[in-house]
């Protein structure tokens, strides 16, 4: 019999004697698998076009995008619907609340205290988790949630296929077997991080931050103030969120007394509670296991210490005697129990009953370090007043204080996209008496009032200050000088200290930016221009496939310092251009999707500038690794070589849409491997449908 050669579900080849009949479907493919293949042979793929055969045989909505990973697809693991799991399954049983959630087998108690936190707040859970959808009325088993990514709320689209092991969900779960919510959201996080396996360890702030769009903040507790009761209150009344661990010991080991070490909890209440002896300051803290409670002074079983607290004071409190994962300490334990504390700050009004503080005020900011232009580097190193620079005025003074309170959050975008991570950090100057950029030799002699301790490769670096009232300039940098990367800059104030963009000169009172101007305005037509070809272009449903992206590209080219380029331009280079940057998988971009293509092309054509030192409008080829390089792509040797091979023309220069649809290709790649290599080994392992998928799409 003629042998065929597959790729297990775990990415191993079988052995080269063996025949593919003597080994089962359920040993080559996991489950969700085998509905892929049984659609396939039946002729029921998903089209081009876009989700109109992402339905199965049953009418049920199959999410044919969600990536798969070995841990899921371990043998008896089956992917089954709520309705196959229980007679009557719920979205929301009672309200969703911090308690709707038992971790499973992922080390992702990270993201379980997130969602408990956010629990709190049912505002805030709404707009990650939209009401309204069930298992009854116009059920089609398609689930949709929404996560903040680089200061927009992005929409998620999942199927309610879930890994279980003997009937039993094998991730998180609720207490109640008849609610899937929380299990639904992890599933939905799990697909924008890149697969289940993207949750094994993580950080609880960037959960929370892609969970409310809020700021987040890591504090040492030994170094909080004394008064820490009153720091808590104000962060919990301004809506904060907050999730502490212990950071030292073996990883999920206990201590005596209960408390797991490098382990996420959440803590989610301080109160002054009375007792027979006087009042007390205790927090509420909750264990996304679900169990495992503290067992020192006033726990739920071993606590004496509540029979001097009244009937009427525990109920205030909602003290419930089980081991449920939810119990309550004294500060003074807090202190000696836990290292560190994850604070996210909100940004968004909470409108809850009763609330009545106001969450900081937000001014957002998207940059560029672009090499050689706007990418100076440290202060040590000479350019750094090539860094774009904001400007900000504080006026409007803290209750009861002298100065003003801020945190200023830099964000690295698609940093793990890209499989780069940037040392970032902020420092603060005075502002020029008359001017509000700061000049090379403004530079020299000044001196910052505040700054970031060091640089950071995490993903978002915060500063928290507070300074008399004044005009300041912001300057975020890298650690080396002409690094490529994008950033979003968050000013956070109390209300009545504002920042707005750049290009307001006539209000002198409030913050602008100034940055250096950008060689891409030479060669691509204005915002506002764009749009309109993207109109004038796209078809009448609003999206712009590759045809339509070729004839807005010739156009927009024609008109600018690259003119003629535009002959190099082909449509594979479009359908290449459209189908690496479509996450639906329907080879069209809407207009949000083009805004994001047309960002990378306005920052790749600054490169190409720059980097095409004789101005031919083509890349030599010996200029085309440093050009790499400053869009953060590293090549050796080789991958040279193959780029020579095949994106090179005759003469070995590549041209304008020729080098535009090589960074493409490559981030690409790059991004697919980084998103099945979340554990940073360097090896990845897919399955037979990633491995098509992946090839033939691209």
């Amino acid at each position: 019999m003629k042998k065929s050669l597959s790729l297990s579900s775990e990415g191993s080849l079988p052995p080269p004697d063996d025949d593919v009949d003597s080994v089962s479907p359920d040993e080559l493919l996991g489950s969700q698998s085998r509905l892929w293949l049984a659609d396939v042979l039946s002729g029921n793929m998903p089209s081009e076009g876009g989700q109109a055969n992402t339905f199965g045989r049953d009418g049920l909505f199959v999410d044919y995008h969600f990536p798969l990973g070995e841990l899921e697809m371990q043998p008896g693991v089956k992917w089954k619907r709520p309705k196959e799991l229980c007679a009557s399954p719920q979205f929301i049983v009672d309200g969703a609340t911090r308690l709707d959630i038992c971790q499973g087998k992922l080390n992702d108690c990270w993201l379980l205290s997130a969602i408990a936190s956010l629990a709190v707040h049912p505002s805030l859970l709404k707009k990650v988790v939209p009401l309204g959808q069930n298992f009854q009325d116009g059920y089609n088993a398609c689930f949709t949630f929404r996560f903040w990514q680089y200061g927009q709320w992005e929409e998620v689209k999942i199927d309610d296929l879930l890994p279980t092991l003997n009937n039993n969900l094998i991730y998180l779960s609720s207490p109640n077997k008849h609610e899937f919510w929380s299990s639904l959201l992890e599933k939905a996080y799990a697909k924008l991080k890149g697969g289940y396996r993207a949750l094994d360890m993580g950080f609880p702030h960037e959960a929370m931050v892609d969970m409310t769009g809020g700021v987040a903040e890591v504090m040492k507790i030994a170094l909080l103030p004394r008064d820490l009761p009153t720091l808590l209150k104000y962060l919990l009344d301004k809506g904060a969120l907050i999730n502490c661990a212990n950071c030292q010991g073996p990883l999920e080991q206990r201590n005596e007394l209960g408390i797991m070490f490098r382990h996420a909890y959440s803590l989610t209440a301080i109160e002054k509670v009375k007792t027979t002896h006087g009042p007390v300051d205790l927090v509420r803290i909750l264990n996304p296991w679900g169990n495992t409670e503290w067992e020192g002074p006033w726990s739920d079983f071993k606590g004496p210490e509540w029979n001097t607290v009244s009937i009427a004071e525990q109920r205030r409190l909602g003290r419930v005697r089980q081991e449920d994962g939810e119990f309550w300490m004294s500060v003074s334990d807090f202190r000696q129990n836990f290292e560190t504390m994850e604070v996210c700050h909100l940004t968004e009004l909470l409108n809850e009953p009763g609330y009545s503080m106001q969450p900081w005020s937000c001014i957002m900011h998207h940059g560029t370090w672009v090499p050689s232009i706007s990418a100076g580097g440290p202060p040590s190193r000479g350019w750094f007043w090539r860094n774009p620079q904001f400007h900000f005025v504080l006026s409007h003074v803290d209750n009861s204080q002298k100065t003003c309170s801020f945190i200023l959050a830099l964000m690295q975008k698609h940093q793990r996209r890209r499989g780069i991570n940037l040392a970032l950090a902020l420092h603060i100057y005075p502002a020029h008496s008359k001017n509000s950029h700061l000049s090379p030799e403004d530079l020299r002699v000044l001196r910052p009032v505040l700054r970031s301790p060091n640089y950071s490769p995490h993903r978002e670096v915060v500063l928290r200050g507070s300074l008399p009232p004044g005009r300041y300039v912001i300057i975020p940098s890298t650690a080396e000088p002409n690094q490529q990367g994008e950033f979003l800059l968050r000013v956070l104030t109390e209300h009545g200290n504002a920042a707005t963009p750049a290009n307001k000169p006539e209000a002198q009172d409030i913050s602008s930016v100034t940055e250096p101007s950008f060689p891409h305005l030479a060669a691509l037509p204005s915002p506002e221009t764009t749009r309109q070809l993207f109109k004038k272009h796209c078809n009448q449903k609003g999206f712009c496939k590759p045809v339509h992206l070729h004839n807005l590209l010739t156009e927009a080219i024609q008109g600018g310092v690259l003119a003629g380029s535009e002959k190099n331009l082909s449509l594979e280079h479009c359908k290449s251009l459209v189908v690496l940057m479509d996450t639906q998988g329907i080879a069209q971009l809407s207009w949000t999707g083009f805004q994001s293509l047309w960002e990378k092309i306005s920052r790749w054509t600054d490169i190409f500038l720059v980097f095409d030192k004789n101005k031919t409008k083509r890349l030599e080829y010996q200029e085309v690794a440093p050009a790499l390089k400053a869009a953060g792509i590293m090549v050796d040797d080789l991958v040279m070589q193959l780029v020579g091979l095949r994106y090179t023309e005759a003469d070995m220069t590549i041209s304008y849409p020729g080098f535009l649809y090589l960074l493409m290709k490559l981030e690409s790649m790059i991004h697919k491997f980084q998103a099945y290599d979340m554990v940073g080994m360097g090896t990845v392992t897919i399955n037979y449908r990633q491995w098509l998928h992946m090839t033939m799409y691209n």
